[in-house]
């Protein structure tokens, strides 16, 4: 067994063994508390690691069973040099929900998550029970800042994958003071939250084998589960095959934020919109905060399981 990066969310550690394309990778999750189940998926990012979930984990564990992952390519996962592509974590996201939940589950989704979690949805017999998607996002950093350049992105996610000029490039775009600007920018909306012990663990999850090819996957877009946001918004039109909340930082980046108010404003009937303190990263910030939103939103669910 690898080791394993950080404390994670204070609970069993387990490993789900899966195959993409003929190759055997691990997948690391975790499991906290009892009762119904609930999916907890982190953000999609160069530091994504279930750790981010901890203090929604423990909230959420004193009335149900949780379980956060740690997706392909970050985290303790296992983090092979794939082509990173939306179809390796559409294919990981089902069969991970196939194999460790026997009905349908609550999901609480981060970030990109959204999309994948609201693509599942689609299909004929949908993995989950209730949806809750936090400050979700369908397009990656580069794309969101600087416009549709697939060329550029394509070019640049080829010299990170050369062994020595790529990782120099993505060293010295995961040192400690990029990450601190990258927190102060777009993750955190207190900067008095981003302390160096959290830059350092940050940091830490940056310096594994491979870890730069899903990471450039993730900023240069390869990740986006949709290439327009028209596509994104067909998924919360009615109807839908769960119940949906949406939860929305006051202090998210102006062109994230903007997505976002869009959907709120223009999807479905029946979308419950909770609007809180923070930013993308506002699961790991105000876990307290977000935690005490949705668990009315969960009570119903308990009530009519």
């Amino acid at each position: 067994m690898q080791s394993h990066l950080g404390p994670g969310i204070g609970g069993a550690v387990r490993e789900f063994y899966w195959n993409w394309q003929k190759q055997r990778v691990t997948i690391t999750y975790e499991i906290l508390g009892e009762g119904k189940p609930i999916l907890l998926l982190p953000a999609f990012s160069s530091v994504s690691t279930r750790s981010e979930m901890a203090g929604l984990a423990a909230r959420l564990a004193e009335k149900f069973q949780v379980v956060a992952l740690d997706w392909v390519g970050f985290g303790d996962s296992s983090r092979p040099g794939f082509r990173y592509r939306p179809a390796v974590y559409h294919a990981m996201l089902k069969d991970f929900v196939q194999a460790v939940f026997q009905e349908p589950v609550v999901v609480i989704a981060a970030g990109h998550a959204a999309g994948y979690v609201m693509q599942l949805a689609q299909r004929s017999s949908p993995p989950w029970s209730w949806i809750v998607l936090v400050a979700p996002t369908w397009r990656g950093p580069l794309p969101t800042a600087m416009g549709e350049h697939r060329w550029a992105y394509n070019t640049l996610r080829f010299v990170v994958r050369l062994p020595l000029i790529g990782q120099l490039l993505y060293w010295l775009n995961t040192l400690p003071p990029f990450l601190r600007w990258m927190y102060q920018r777009h993750v955190y909306a207190d900067p008095a939250h981003i302390t160096p012990v959290l830059i350092r663990d940050k940091w830490r999850t940056t310096q594994r084998r491979g870890a730069r090819f899903a990471s450039a996957a993730f900023v240069t877009g390869a990740l986006d589960p949709v290439r327009k946001r028209s596509e994104f918004f067909n998924y919360f039109q009615p109807p839908l095959s769960a119940p949906v909340m949406m939860v929305i930082g006051e202090q998210t980046p102006p062109k994230s934020l903007e997505e976002m108010e869009i959907l709120a404003h223009f999807s479905g009937v029946g979308i419950q919109i909770y609007r809180m303190p923070g930013s993308l990263g506002l699961h790991e910030e105000y876990a307290d905060t977000l935690a005490d939103g949705i668990l009315p939103f969960l009570q119903k669910y308990l009530s009519k399981s």
